[in-house]
């Protein structure tokens, strides 16, 4: 269980790989801010439903002291995913996702700063390939 939460990444990795490539084709003829309205409306009712499964409520959390942090970070995954929607309506899969995917760069680094996470030489040759990666497949 301790490292369960490498399964997660997993899972995540490969279902969200395929976010992507779902939408380039829906938004052929779904434009971008609905799809991003249907598809999060699916979100709300799956983990609507994970949370009467698992016997939670957000409802205690209305007055705790990071919910500011959790209505910020919600403003800013509506600005990230309305803009990234529209994105790969507009532009390649190819471009836009390794653009999008710099958000592991920029995190990793937010990490490291601010939450004194260690520095290694080989964490600094991974942002710098991940960075050169999105370069060369972008161009």
């Amino acid at each position: 269980m301790a490292r369960s939460y490498l399964q997660f990444s997993i899972v995540a990795f490969v279902t969200y790989s395929l976010v992507a490539p779902l939408l380039k084709v829906a938004m052929e003829t779904v434009p971008s801010t609905p799809a991003v309205f249907f598809s999060n409306f699916v979100l709300l009712i799956v983990v609507g439903g994970v949370l009467h499964y698992r016997g939670e409520s957000p409802l205690p959390y209305l007055r705790h002291q990071y919910t500011p942090h959790i209505i910020g970070l919600g403003v800013l995954l509506t600005v990230g995913l309305l803009t990234y929607y529209r994105a790969l309506e507009l532009g390649p899969v190819s471009v836009v996702v390794p653009i999008y995917g710099l958000f592991i760069v920029v995190s990793s680094v937010i990490g490291i700063v601010a939450f004194d996470e260690a520095l290694t030489p080989r964490k600094i040759a991974g942002i710098a390939f991940s960075i050169l990666a999105i370069v060369l497949i972008s161009i």
